[in-house]
């Protein structure tokens, strides 16, 4: 009991002070090197088309893929943090992501650009950035908002940063050579990684050994099997992994949920569809701008506008949607974002001077910044934060779905019609009606509750949008057991 409570003692010493901090400056630099990393990418796609001789659409399988799988890979990313530690998930997606990027500097196809520096990099920034910010939940208690808050400028940080060094490199030694170099520059995951060293906790740190009373009977049923005899577990052991592959299964992907939760349902149907066209200007912004006339250097400077500005519009935005004034009602500001994302692409296709394109990007980029401080807190408010891991599993796979399908059949559309205003058309389409769906459902949805409320049935909610069983089933049901949050 004494280690015991030494250890604990230990574990609150490193909590929130000392060392953590580093922790949150390794966070902010993973978060730069990951989630910004693929802003840079609409630099290379002239080049990389001309390279190949290929089509708009083919060419933008690669940013794609890359995107897609940075999202769809946290279930596997969440296995691999309990399995073996933050820090070695964090490390293991350094390394990949650097070889993904050496590697598809010898590429001498788009295919095995599609495999390198799409599937390998994208899993491996993944797994980097998600055990990152799980890590920085271990080593954050009482400021955790306010870590996570920091953390997150990373990401603007990155979108300033990459474009601009990637113009440079570019233009100074080629996009093959680039690449190469980016591959180093990944490699800095990896220190990051070994900053985040382990937090011991007194309970977790114990190991299960079999008792004492259970060996004979396991030795004795091994001699059993050895001689070639049935053992009667075996047909339980067979039950009891179909179970424990359903119960994984739920774990992360909560199909229960989408079913019974409407408002998550609602939630997650409009944010899939809302994916469709979201990432479209980031593809095609710099293309589009200097098919305009527009010098190289200064299209790729529109990304880094979009990401300096982010830097200080996202934790405003955060703390704006914190109030409680705006407690239940952060799907509408959520979806006013999403409206005026929409709306500012129709900036550029009125007109693709660079004075019109820096006024688009100030206009685009305050409503990123409220996208992307509200996804995940009103999916919180959809969602018991007791089955909020799995409820965020099912959320990303679709949302990857998207990602990856939205600027290929986009691309296909340019190739037919050349066209670069059509990429903008299609954005507002999808984000626009995302928008209006996701307003007038949960609009819906609230004048349900009231009748329900009004017909004398019990309102207990834990929010708003969520619809709890009545007690018959809750009573038939097994009570869920709480998932920890290994994924963000």
């Amino acid at each position: 009991m004494a280690q015991g409570g030494a250890a604990a003692r230990g574990a609150a010493k490193v909590q929130d002070q000392g060392w953590a901090w580093m922790v949150l400056v390794a966070a902010v630099v993973l978060q730069g090197l990951t989630l910004g990393f693929p802003s840079c990418i609409g630099v290379f796609f002239t080049d990389l088309q001309h390279e190949f001789q290929a089509t708009n659409s083919e060419t933008s399988w690669f940013p794609s893929i890359m995107v897609a799988v940075l999202h769809a890979g946290g279930p596997l990313c969440s296995i691999l943090v309990k399995r073996f530690g933050c820090r070695f998930a964090v490390m293991v997606g350094g390394l990949l992501s650097s070889v993904g990027m050496v590697s598809s500097s010898f590429c001498k196809s788009l295919s095995q650009l599609y495999l390198t520096a799409g599937l390998v990099t994208g899993l491996g920034s993944c797994f980097s950035f998600q055990a990152g910010v799980t890590a920085l939940g271990y080593y954050f208690v009482r400021w955790r908002t306010l870590a996570n808050a920091m953390a997150s400028t990373g990401v603007s940080i990155g979108l300033t940063l990459w474009p601009l060094l990637s113009q440079y490199l570019l233009d100074e030694m080629g996009w093959r050579n680039t690449f190469l170099i980016f591959g180093g520059i990944l490699l800095n995951c990896c220190v990051c990684g070994a900053v985040m060293r382990p937090v011991k906790f007194a309970l977790g740190s114990l190991l299960q050994f079999p008792s004492p009373e259970e060996e004979p009977g396991r030795r004795a049923e091994e001699v059993q099997l050895s001689n070639g005899a049935s053992s009667p577990h075996l047909k339980l052991q067979e039950q009891t992994r179909k179970i424990a592959c359903f119960q994984a299964l739920q774990k992360y992907l909560a199909f229960d949920i989408f079913c019974q939760n409407k408002g998550y349902q609602i939630y997650t149907i409009g944010v899939t569809w809302m994916m469709m066209g979201f990432v479209l200007p980031h593809v095609y912004l710099v293309p589009y701008a200097i098919q305009n006339g527009v010098d190289e250097r200064r299209a790729a400077l529109l990304i880094s506008i979009i990401g300096f500005i982010n830097i200080f519009i996202r934790p405003l935005t955060g703390l704006l949607s914190g109030q409680t004034i705006f407690t239940g009602k952060r799907i509408y500001l959520y979806s006013l974002a999403v409206l005026l994302c929409g709306l500012s692409n129709f900036i550029c296709v009125i007109s693709a001077k660079f004075s019109m394109l820096i006024f688009y990007c100030v206009i685009l980029s305050i409503a990123m910044s409220g996208i992307g401080a509200l996804t995940f807190q009103v999916l919180m408010d959809v969602v018991e934060m007791d089955r909020f891991s799995s409820a965020l599993g099912l959320f990303t796979i679709l949302e990857s779905i998207t990602l990856l399908i939205g600027p290929p059949l986009t691309g296909l559309l340019v190739d037919i019609t050349s066209d670069f205003r059509y990429v903008f058309y299609t954005s507002s389409f999808f984000l626009i009606s995302a928008s209006l769906f996701m307003v007038l459902s949960f609009c819906a949805l609230e004048k349900k509750n009231k009748l329900k409320d009004t017909s004398k049935v019990p309102p207990d909610r834990s929010t708003i949008y969520n619809e709890t069983p009545n007690e018959s089933q809750s009573e038939s049901q097994p009570t869920l057991a709480v998932v920890h949050i290994t994924s963000i």
